[in-house]
């Protein structure tokens, strides 16, 4: 769930970000409302929107697709504003360089900007899609399988045991994140390496 949801998170978010930093006002503005409306609102907001509220105007999805939907819409703000500080770490020369040479917005964004803000944008990344893989366990909550509920079924089946049980999911979860830093950490020093 957590990879399928960082996919959506990550296409989504890299595309509001080129809306933020359009020259089109209005896309600007529908990025930025994006963003903030999205960044303001609990998670658990936006799973109850999408599992309780898409039922009401005939959109029925799986609690597992209702999972990836809310988590990848509500990570994607935070990836949008990771992406778009990667975005204007690239010297405005460069986009102009590629415009005065006939490039068009989404040429340059593609071709010129968004490969020199990758290796800025891979920090702030990792914090993002560590807090996305953490943020998972609130799907638990919603009937999506997943480790919270398997921590809980554990608990009811061990009562005397709940210590142990919270103790060893919380290393889970930190055993992940840390495979997760290290990973980014490797992405992150192979794309030094390369430049």
């Amino acid at each position: 769930m957590t990879l399928v949801a960082a996919v959506v998170a990550l296409l989504l978010g890299t595309l509001i970000a080129a809306m933020r930093v359009s020259p089109v006002p209005p896309l600007r503005w529908a990025g930025a409302t994006y963003v903030q409306l999205v960044r303001n609102t609990p998670l658990t907001v936006v799973f109850f929107l999408v599992v309780f509220g898409l039922p009401e105007v005939d959109v029925k999805l799986s609690f597992f697709t209702s999972a990836v939907l809310s988590l990848g819409l509500y990570t994607a703000a935070f990836v949008t504003e990771a992406v778009r500080s990667g975005v204007g770490s690239v010297a405005t020369g460069q986009a102009e360089a590629s415009r005065a040479i006939g490039m068009t917005f989404g040429q340059t964004l593609r071709l010129v900007v968004l490969p020199q803000a990758f290796a800025n944008i891979i920090p702030p990344l990792a914090s993002v899609f560590i807090a996305l893989l953490k943020n998972t366990s609130i799907a638990s909550a919603f009937f999506v399988f997943e480790g919270v509920q398997s921590m809980n079924q554990l608990i009811n089946a061990n009562g005397d045991a709940v210590l142990a049980i919270l103790a060893a999911a919380a290393v889970g979860y930190l055993a992940l994140a840390l495979v997760a830093s290290a990973l980014f950490g490797l992405l992150e020093r192979a794309v030094a390496v390369s430049r």
